[in-house]
């Protein structure tokens, strides 16, 4: 699907100083709020910014301060830890 926006000139030129590349910007400002609503899935956002894997999605997640680390994450951690000190 393709969409088109209409926005203000100054608003425009605004976005433009802090991405250089405004189409990009809106894709993944768009992919990061879908993901942190819930609205969108890792998977979804890997093929929204055609990464090829999904460790190229953490790494974008990351650099913009979504982590997606869950305390059973963190168990589950631990105890493999655990499990390697035996």
């Amino acid at each position: 699907m393709q969409l088109n926006l209409e926005l203000p000139e100054d608003v425009v030129h605004g976005l433009e100083e802090k991405w250089k590349d405004l189409p990009r910007g809106v894709l993944e400002s768009v992919a990061l709020e879908g993901y942190r609503s819930g609205a969108l899935t890792q998977e979804q956002v890997r093929r929204m910014l055609g990464y090829g894997t999904r460790v190229e999605v953490d790494g974008f997640l990351k650099q913009h301060g979504v982590f997606d680390y869950t305390m059973t994450d963190l168990e589950h951690d631990r105890e493999t830890l655990r499990e390697l000190d035996d």
